[in-house]
């Protein structure tokens, strides 16, 4: 691994060069149909299991990494920024969310086993269809239900696991050669504008769409801090180990690498354990209350929260993984717990990526 180690800033992750992984609670979807995008409810609180090294299982310190919780079928997605470019491996109990394929010290590209940043936004679930993904739910190990269970027949790890790898040494030199080339010209270009006329607005930086990314802009604000209480020393409650499920299926590409292969660095930067708890397990360790109960539709509904559709015409989606496909969803493992479900009218879904505004059409000149 490099020199540099990962931090935890928050609740974001931030792993060298810049990246950085936030998890994000959201509205489960029905395990029927074809879904647009949900937006973000708040922030999974994360902490450090270094922090908790006495309230934890010892094969948990032994890992280290972090910690966050997650209520039986809560879904979540993960957001993604860099600064720099990077590919980012993402595990589900060390089954690679992209391919599907055991988990890798080494970037593969047949098929893909990462997801290119900034390009891709978010990781909502795993690659199982064409332009589509199955939504990450949390189910306890044990049952045979999480991804890890039905791919290898067995549930060892759990949690989630990520690994990120930069440019190699000549082409991460190359790309800030240009990208200071562009910043040049782009300031050049302003200030020629605000000779005449104000700017409106700086232009963005790289790898963020102009106002962020709007798929959580509009999400409530997250809970409040509660009030901490001391933990007690190492329970004898053996903590509840947690993988991931697979929920609804919903309209999400994961964008092909248009990079060759050898422009990466063959060695990853860092690499992270994220360990999924129960809320009862995480007020054992911590001593902080979980978060409250995952929202269901009819709270949703209420909110006036939107949808979200995301299309990027100058990228290529990848193929579902094979391995993925089959997955069966939580709910066959579980039982159904839905409530009877309305889709989203055409005017709550807001389209982000490409194809704004209406289409003009060419005539006769």
């Amino acid at each position: 691994m490099g020199g540099e180690s990962v931090r935890l800033d928050g609740n974001t992750l931030v792993l060298p060069g810049g990246v950085g992984v936030r998890f994000i609670r959201t509205l489960r979807l029905p395990e029927e149909g074809t879904h647009p995008l949900p937006p973000g409810l708040g922030e999974f609180p994360v902490r450090r299991v270094a922090d908790h090294a006495d309230s934890v299982p010892e094969e948990w310190a032994r890992r280290g990494g972090v910690m966050l919780p997650m209520y039986l079928r809560e879904a979540m997605w993960l957001s993604f920024s860099a600064k720099e470019p990077a590919a980012l491996q993402i595990g589900v109990g060390k089954v690679c969310a992209v391919s599907g394929r055991p988990w890798s010290d080494r970037l593969g590209r047949d098929p893909q086993n990462y997801v290119v940043l900034p390009k891709q936004p978010w990781l909502d679930g795993i690659n199982s269809g064409a332009g589509t993904i199955r939504q990450f739910v949390a189910v306890p190990l044990g049952l045979g239900a999480t991804v890890e269970g039905q791919v290898t027949g067995e549930e060892t790890w759990g949690g989630i696991q990520l690994q990120n790898f930069a440019l190699n040494d000549t082409e991460l030199a190359r790309w800030r050669k240009a990208e200071e080339e562009r910043r040049r010209a782009e300031a050049d270009r302003v200030r020629a504008i605000t000779a005449s006329a104000p700017l409106a607005a700086p232009p963005p930086a790289f790898g963020a769409p102009a106002g962020g990314l709007p798929k959580s802009y509009a999400a409530p604000p997250a809970p409040g801090s509660v009030p901490r209480t001391a933990p007690g020393s190492a329970p004898a409650h053996q903590p509840t180990a947690m993988g991931l499920g697979v929920g609804g299926t919903m309209r999400q590409e994961i964008y092909k690498d248009d990079r060759p292969l050898a422009d990466w660095s063959i060695q990853p930067s860092a690499r992270l354990f994220v360990h999924l708890v129960t809320p009862p397990d995480w007020h054992r360790i911590t001593g902080e209350a979980p978060p409250p109960s995952p929202i269901n539709r009819a709270a949703y509904t209420a909110a006036g929260l939107p949808w979200f559709d995301y299309f990027d015409s100058d990228a290529t989606d990848l193929a579902p993984a094979d391995p993925l496909t089959n997955v069966i969803p939580v709910g066959d493992w579980l039982g159904t717990d839905h409530d009877p479900w309305q889709n989203p009218t055409p005017a709550q879904i807001h389209h982000l990526g490409d194809k704004k505004g209406k289409p003009v059409e060419d005539g006769d000149w």
